[in-house]
């Protein structure tokens, strides 16, 4: 017999009953979501969507981005409520493919996209516990194993019917959700946490950069006057490419950081590298489009690697590496490259003029007050690393537990 590895125990001490094995078509009716124009989107009722399912432990009201004008009839038959399970469609990938979540709200209706497929509960359940239990690998391993396609994964309603869950009595299902809620609340709480430091830190910086706040030096005395450079003056561009094939470990530039192709993508890309750019550690690599959303790093981590010459690769000379680092990711940063920038051919992308790019000014600390400034914001990023360590080590003990709930070993 299928048993979890941890099972709870009814108040009185007792056993619940052995779980019950069932299609998942006996606990909700499956509905495509609904397909209006373009011109229906953005106002309306809110209308989950993809990255709804995908972005959030569980949904509620307040949590979903989009909206939707439909007239009354088509909302009622289009409903989300609480205890509804949502399903993704399609993905472009086979480990995305029917992800699940469950709507929480139990006072405000919602309605869903096209993109997504809604389970209607027609089963007393416990929704904290379906949440749980359709993201186990038991069923995501059910899903992905008959999904379907080429360029986009895609799931029907068939697919997630002939899904079969393992399904311990309401009682035990309300101990289950009371135990992953409480630990919700923690993991919550710890984002909110890492959330206000990161603010922090964004508050700090502003008021550096802008000189809000000076440093003085150890003897207390004032640092000499910021002097304005043009941005050509502090970096010198260099073109370093590759050779052979797979010469250098293979990087990926994004607006969060540089990270190996591995973990952005799963897997090294199958195209040739030859005349990738070499970097090492302290270069700075910007994008040559849409510069201004945030695609620029200073390489921090990896001591070497290859990149991808759709970017731009420069050495740091006209401040340190570390001030550098800290001044790319403040968030006006971000309007000084907006501000070199103009709409491309396609109207959605912003090129970087970058003539105009290097003659803009900034001001510049001596070397002494760079040294004081990146203290102080590495200081911070420390505090947040440790709080993001936290949250992770929560998140994987919740993991942990879940494996013992959910897993089923035989006795």
């Amino acid at each position: 017999m299928a048993v979890p590895k941890l099972r709870f125990k009814a108040d009185d001490g007792n056993d619940y009953p052995n779980l019950e094995e069932i299609k998942l078509d006996t606990l909700m009716a499956l509905k495509n979501g609904i397909n209006a124009s373009g011109d229906k989107f953005g106002r309306g009722t809110k209308c989950i969507s993809v990255m709804d399912i995908l972005n959030n432990s569980c949904i509620t009201y307040d949590v979903i981005k989009g909206e939707v004008d439909v007239d009354e009839k088509i909302l009622q038959n289009f409903t989300v409520e609480y205890g509804d399970a949502v399903f993704q469609r399609s993905s472009e990938n086979v480990q995305d493919a029917g992800r699940a979540n469950v709507y929480m709200d139990k006072d405000r209706p919602a309605t869903f996209s096209g993109f997504v497929i809604r389970g209607k509960r027609i089963a007393n359940y416990e929704p904290m516990f379906m949440n749980g239990l359709l993201n186990t690998f038991s069923v995501r391993k059910q899903i992905m194993s008959k999904a379907q396609g080429a360029q986009h994964i895609n799931v029907g309603q068939e697919i997630l019917s002939s899904v079969r869950v393992n399904m311990p009595s309401l009682p035990e299902q309300q101990k289950i959700a009371e135990f992953l809620s409480t630990i919700d609340t923690v993991i919550e709480k710890q984002k909110e946490t890492v959330s206000a430091w990161e603010e922090r830190k964004k508050g700090v910086m502003e008021k550096l950069f802008c000189q809000k706040i000076r440093f003085k030096t150890d003897e207390k005395s004032e640092f000499p006057e910021w002097r304005e450079k043009q941005f050509g003056e502090i970096i010198s561009e260099f073109k370093e490419k590759t050779e052979i094939e797979n010469e250098d470990t293979l990087l990926s530039c994004a607006i969060n950081g540089i990270f190996l192709n591995s973990e952005l993508f799963g897997h090294q890309r199958g195209q040739s590298n030859i005349g990738y750019l070499k970097i090492k550690k302290g270069t700075l690599v910007l994008s040559t489009q849409n510069l201004h959303l945030g695609n620029a790093n200073v390489n921090m981590r990896f001591e070497h690697g290859i990149i991808s010459p759709a970017y731009k690769t420069y050495n740091i000379v006209g401040c340190s590496v570390e001030y550098m680092n800290q001044w790319i990711k403040w968030d006006t940063t971000k309007r000084f490259f907006y501000n070199a920038t103009t709409v491309g051919a396609s109207g959605c992308r912003r090129n970087v003029d970058w003539n105009l790019l290097y003659s803009q000014k900034i001001d510049v600390p001596c070397p002494e007050e760079q040294e004081k400034i990146v203290e102080c914001l590495s200081a911070l990023d420390d505090v947040v690393e440790k709080q993001k360590e936290t949250l992770c080590a929560w998140e994987n003990l919740k993991d942990g537990l879940l494996q013992q709930v959910f897993i089923l070993s035989l006795i």
